[in-house]
């Protein structure tokens, strides 16, 4: 009889718990049997574990084994513990030294024919395991990359079973380079979108500017080929490259849901997503029945989420979305396990003005059909978004006479660089990053603006054109257009520009 311990781990969201796996050789008929909430994949490992070590040259033990994944009561999914599983049956059946697997963590799919594959999740599982102490891990070749990002932390990288195997009896292997799932991927040719693209919109191109100095959401309306996408697009070109820890916090989001790019795997530059009108409600916040994955407010995770054609989504798909532009992450309950992504993002919306989308006098739409269809889109939902712009068809004129006046996204986002450092300093201490994210109570009573500045709005509730949550939302993009503009704190112009935004009646 034996017994070895080896250690994985299990992701529930980007969260990650180590689990020990423990192989023990005891009497009884051969088997193997599995214990500690496995779900179908860690099941199968069964079979793929034993056709692979065969194949691998290995003698797999005449004995009963019994597998235990503790802590039992953490479900375990996914076929990331097949790597732990074998190490840890070969450690019981005295092919491997035992004493060899105690520090190491083990994530990797194991084929039949003894190749290791990569996983999801890496990135997140090698960071629990780091914080849970440990420093070596051993993961597939594919997987090399991604697992590095983790600074002092030793990264093995093995091809197969033999590999591993080899490496645990001290014996010397021929390791290449890379594995062709690891080659660095060619860099990306072609131009990047560019602000300057968007000709005869300057108002949408100012906003766009706000929104990325701020944080702000915004809303673009105005019928087909006005430039809504293309503004959208062109966001993130605007915003500031994202800092070592967002990377890494982007990273693991995109590890989870395996849309991690081979070779490069970490990523730099905010995120862009732009979900179908038909996607349902789990494939916005996240879900699923069998494995809980992000969904796209969490892809768009620090960067922007363009939600094209936004009344053609299901009310309930939209509404979704009030409760992480509040918070900043999604908590998806289960009845297995409840687990909570990040999705502090950037929400632009984009709308026709009514359902035939024609410009002008084409438009056969009633007033009561433009209505209706606006009207899908909540008050609610609405009422989170600081910036509204209606978008016109733009005649060859304005074409020629903008093309002098449009700024590269390089200019814009000097700009942008400089608001969101104003910004931070004057945040310094507090838990917020941008103006966006400031409470309306603590935007009032730590940074107050005078009097002349709140006139404008002041005239505005009296007429009842907004109300205090809209004057909260307007003093926020005050205060974004005073960064832009260099200035300490905003004037009665930055007060009175913000507003017609925020209403919608911006020129």
């Amino acid at each position: 009889m034996g017994l070895a311990r080896a250690r994985s781990v299990a992701l529930l969201g980007v969260d990650g718990h180590t689990v020990e796996v423990e192989a023990h050789l005891g009497g009884g008929p051969a088997g193997l049997t599995l214990v500690g909430l496995p779900d179908t994949a860690v099941r199968e490992a069964r079979d793929r574990i034993r056709a692979a070590v065969v194949n691998s040259g290995e003698s797999w033990p005449d004995d009963h084994i019994t597998v235990s994944l503790s802590p039992a009561s953490l479900p375990k999914r996914g076929s990331g513990f097949d790597l732990a599983i074998a190490a840890a049956v070969m450690g019981a059946s005295g092919a491997v030294p035992v004493g060899t697997l105690h520090n190491a963590v083990f994530l990797a799919e194991v084929g039949l024919d003894g190749r290791t594959r990569p996983i999801a999740g890496v990135l997140p599982a090698v960071l629990a395991g780091a914080r849970g102490g440990h420093s070596t891990f051993v993961v597939a070749r594919g997987n090399a990359t991604e697992a590095r990002l983790v600074p002092d932390v030793e990264v093995l990288a093995v091809a197969s079973l033999s590999e591993l195997f080899a490496r645990l009896r001290g014996e010397l292997v021929d390791e290449p380079l890379f594995d062709d799932e690891e080659e660095p991927t060619a860099p990306r040719t072609g131009p990047r979108p560019d602000l300057a693209d968007v000709l005869g919109q300057p108002v949408a191109r100012r906003a766009v500017e706000i929104a990325a100095a701020g944080g702000h959401n915004l809303m673009l309306l105005g019928p087909p080929g006005t430039g809504k996408s293309l503004l959208a697009e062109r966001l993130p070109t605007v915003l500031p490259p994202l800092s070592m820890a967002e990377s890494i916090e982007v990273t693991a989001v995109h590890s989870v849901a395996g849309a991690l790019p081979k070779g490069a795997p970490l990523i730099t530059e905010p995120p862009f997503c732009a979900p179908h009108h038909t996607a349902t409600r789990a494939a916005i916040v996240g879900g699923g029945s069998n494995r809980l994955r992000p969904g796209c407010v969490s892809l768009a995770h620090r960067g922007a989420l363009f939600v094209d054609e936004a009344p053609e989504f299901g009310r309930g798909v939209l509404d979704s979305l009030r409760q992480p532009l509040e918070t900043g992450e999604v908590i998806v309950a289960r009845s297995a396990a409840t687990v909570c992504f990040p999705a502090r993002f950037l929400l632009v919306l984009a709308a026709n003005p009514c359902p035939c989308g024609k410009p002008g006098s084409a438009c056969t739409c009633s007033s009561l059909q433009r209505r209706r269809y606006l009207a899908r889109l909540s008050g609610p939902l609405l009422d989170r978004v600081d910036l509204k712009v209606e978008l016109q068809p733009v005649t060859r004129a304005e074409l020629l006479a903008d093309q002098a006046f449009a700024e590269a996204s390089e200019t814009v986002a000097t700009r942008v660089s400089q608001a969101r450092e104003r910004s931070a300093r004057r945040l310094s201490g507090t838990p917020w990053s941008t103006n966006a994210e400031i409470p309306g109570a603590e935007l009032r009573r730590r940074f107050p603006v005078s009097e002349p500045a709140l006139r404008p709005l002041g005239t505005a509730m009296e007429r009842g054109e907004i109300s205090a949550r809209g004057v909260d939302r307007t003093l926020r993009v005050a205060w974004s257009l005073a960064d832009l503009a260099g200035r300490s704190r905003p004037g009665a112009d930055d007060t009175a520009y913000a507003f017609a935004l925020w209403s919608g009646r911006a020129q």
